[in-house]
């Protein structure tokens, strides 16, 4: 149904430059200030777009994301004592 997704956080020296970050995958926010982008691409071809990243000179650093992997479900283990502190 839908490719499998990773994301990157890619460093870079030149924000001017680092607009042609989209021909590598989704770029889904630029940062100017801190000289950052994340970007989103295809897991099948991650491999291959992280190679040529890092062979272009306006990149410093490639860093894979791992927001997929964080736990985003919770459950409460704790019982809600605000109910007990009604009117």
């Amino acid at each position: 149904m839908f490719a499998e997704r990773t994301g990157y956080i890619v460093w870079f020296s030149d924000a001017k430059a680092a607009k042609g970050l989209d021909k590598y995958g989704t770029l889904h926010y630029l940062s100017r200030k801190m000289h950052y982008a994340v970007m989103y691409m295809n897991a099948d071809v991650a491999e291959d777009a992280v190679r040529n990243l890092q062979r272009l000179p306006f990149v410093r650093k490639v860093e894979r994301s791992y927001r997929n992997e964080i736990k985003t479900e919770y459950e409460k283990s704790v019982p809600d004592k605000t109910r007990f502190y009604g009117l």
